[in-house]
């Protein structure tokens, strides 16, 4: 019996080590041998069955989505938001007990605890309106999954098989296009790709993932030749597999952000001094629900009015609800999603809003190189008489500056290298040419599919033969600039005490030389221990004392990890913050004392001016605040900074709302109620008075 599936089925139950089998580090026969298969047969239908069951479908797993009630219940774990919650409650019986009583049962009686209800539930749409949308744009990492595969069973080539069937030891086929299914070691080789060459033979079994020459990755796409490779991880272990499992568990191990920790604290500390202030007002009331005589010195003849206590409970309870600000979780809601859109804008995903306030305490940024250092628009900057390694290994003669030709030496060779090295150093990305005269199949070649050239040109196999014995032209050097405004960016980012990490999987000399140009290093720094690729910072001992001081980190895994430092406030963000939303809050307060001039009124019928005294009023108040804003030794004392005209008009964006939706409760109020409003007079009886 030859080396297929079938000679497995004895031991085929027990699971083949494939985290400790390093398919890379060995040859095509002993692959074969370690998964029991022959590249010929492919494995039999039971073996298929058999993994299967160990091994489970090829495809990355899919965590349950967060339910829409989750969502809203997140929104709520707050301990200020609790508060509020609570205090509307309250509110709500006491005005429904209040109405039953007697007191005024209308809509008016109900604004409070309405609008408490109101700022809570648009507080909690953001905030599920933004996670979802991040949510739906993480799921793009599943889109570079191939759906289907040519796979050898039994040693019939089966076409178009759902990728996800397959299981490590398959023989898998791939042709020019196809995106590669799975982790899989090359069999045999027919063409080449120009994006990374690949090779049946053996690499080191150290070798980073770049190194890995003879291995194809889930998710890649084949860019030239065909190959058959011999599948060895599916799903989850595969490379693609680690980075969505390393996103699942971070997202199950997220902190509370700065922000949030500080307003439980100040939503804790908030609780306690209400509670003890609504008890110590209801205590000094005691006397008047409960009484009592001394005989013989002991209290007794107890009198008690459970309807004093309730009455007395009421009060401190409407103390507590007008001690709540319940306008700061919308404030805050409001300010992290201004913030999200604005980088929305610059296609920078959020995907909590509360990380907003967590860049504030940025002390690392690792970015990448291509696209967001640089433009990404590559442009011809030099141009010499040599090439790159590629072109020149398939050339045999060189043609000189004045068009004569000689045979390609060693030395020749040398020089070229060390030109394309020079020109590497310069964050140059070197393109090469060389010409060959025109094989005599393909003298008369004229596009025809008929001509017999054709047929040539479309086995990706002869591409060897053809792209041979080459003259060697010379290489031109492509730069990619850039961007105008890095340099500056990372200037301020070092006054701000931010350190710039550029992790880029290109040349590790053009990385340098762009960290060089763009101030990340200085022209003549010495940074031969600041500079390093995947393979030598794995190498590393202490890593994490070494990544202190690296920068740029080339040709990087992409399962790296970086563990975070401890983080500081960088304090006029914070207290910047602060003094937006103290300054929302006396707004807030100043335009919802407009509503006070009538329960039922509109201000349209009683303008503000009725009141000359509350306009006064709300002047003062106004007024101190600017003082203690624009005075430095006030707000020095107070902990605040001035605002600019462009954080005043968001101030008054943010609390002029306030205005409308009394004006809105009050409409409904009259018309539930058909009371019409009419200016009101003193009375014959007040006269009389």
């Amino acid at each position: 019996m030859g080396k297929g599936g079938e000679d497995k089925q004895s031991n085929g139950s027990e699971p083949l080590k494939l985290d400790t089998f390093p398919a890379w580090g060995k040859d095509v026969r002993e692959c074969e041998e370690h998964f029991g298969v022959s590249v010929e047969r492919g494995l039999s239908s039971s073996e298929v069955l058999t993994r299967h069951q160990i091994y489970g479908l090829n495809e990355l797993e899919k965590p349950e989505g967060t339910s829409l009630l989750k969502l809203i219940l997140e929104q709520f774990n707050d301990t200020l938001v609790r508060i509020l919650l609570a205090a509307a409650v309250v509110s709500f019986v006491l005005a429904f007990v209040d109405g039953d009583e007697g007191g005024e049962m209308g809509i008016t009686a109900f604004v409070e605890p309405l609008v408490i209800f109101l700022i809570l539930i648009v507080n909690a749409i953001v905030g599920i309106w933004q996670e979802t949308n991040a949510e739906k744009a993480l799921e793009a990492l599943k889109e570079i999954q191939s759906q289907q595969a040519t796979v050898m069973r039994d040693g019939v080539k089966v076409s178009c098989l759902p990728a996800k069937e397959l299981v490590p030891g398959d023989v898998v086929e791939l042709r020019v296009g196809d995106k590669v299914p799975a982790d899989m070691r090359v069999g045999s080789l027919t063409g080449e790709s120009e994006a990374v060459s690949k090779t049946t033979k053996a690499v080191e079994e150290n070798a980073d993932i770049q190194g890995k020459k003879c291995m194809v990755f889930a998710g890649t796409t084949v860019v030239n030749g065909n190959c058959v490779c011999l599948v060895t991880h599916t799903g989850m272990s595969t490379e693609i597999g680690r980075v969505h499992s390393q996103i699942q568990e971070a997202a199950q191990h997220e902190e509370d952000t700065p922000l949030k920790k500080k307003l439980n604290e100040f939503g804790e500390a908030l609780t306690m001094i209400i509670g003890l202030i609504c008890a110590l007002v209801w205590l000094i009331n005691v006397k008047y629900f409960l009484s009592w005589e001394y005989v013989d010195g002991w209290p007794r003849n107890f009198k008690f009015s459970f309807e004093k206590c309730t009455y007395y409970f009421e009060i401190a309870v409407a103390l507590a609800v007008a001690a709540i600000p319940e306008g700061l979780p919308a404030v805050i809601t409001t300010c992290l999603a201004l913030g999200t859109r604005k980088m929305a804008q610059k296609n920078a995903l959020v995907r909590k809003l509360p990380s907003v306030e967590t860049l504030g305490c940025t002390t690392v940024i690792c970015s990448d190189k291509t696209g967001t250092l640089t433009t990404n628009q590559m442009a011809v900057s030099k141009l010499v008489a040599m090439g790159s390694r590629n072109v020149l290994e398939r050339s045999t003669h060189i043609q000189l500056l004045d068009g004569s030709t000689q045979e390609l030496d060693q030395y020749s060779r040398d020089l070229i290298l060390q030109s394309l090295h020079d020109m590497s150093m310069s964050a140059l990305r070197c393109l090469g040419f060389a010409y060959s005269d025109v094989p005599s199949d393909f003298a008369t070649y004229d596009g025809s599919e008929d001509h017999p050239a054709h047929q040539q040109l479309l086995n990706p196999s002869n591409y060897s033969s053809i792209e041979s014995n080459l003259t060697f032209v010379g290489f031109v050097g492509l730069r990619d600039p850039p961007r105008k405004e890095v340099r500056q960016a990372i200037a301020d980012c070092r006054t701000a005490g931010i350190r710039v990490m550029v992790i880029t999987g290109d040349n590790k000399s053009t990385a340098e030389a762009i960290c060089r140009e763009i101030g990340v290093f200085e022209a003549d720094e010495d940074i031969s221990s600041r500079s390093l690729t995947g393979k030598e910072f794995m190498d590393v001992k202490d890593q994490k004392n070494h990544l202190r001081q690296i920068s740029p980190f080339t040709a990087g895994s992409q399962t790296f990890s970086f563990e975070a430092n401890p983080c500081e406030y960088f304090h006029q963000g914070k207290i910047k913050a602060s003094t937006l939303s103290l300054s929302v809050l006396v707004a807030i307060e100043m335009f919802n004392s407009l509503n006070a001039l009538s329960e039922d009124g509109s201000l349209v019928t009683m303008p503000p001016w009725v009141n000359p005294w509350l306009l006064l009023a709300m002047a003062v108040s106004f007024g101190l605040h600017f003082v203690i804003l624009y005075v430095p030794f006030l707000a020095q004392v107070f902990g605040i900074v001035p605002l600019s005209v462009n954080e005043w008009l968001l101030v008054l964006a943010v609390s002029l709302p306030v205005i409308l939706i009394d004006e809105v409760l009050k409409f409904v109020g009259r018309l539930t109620s058909g009371y019409r409003y009419s200016p009101r007079t003193p009375s014959a009886k007040q006269k009389t008075e």
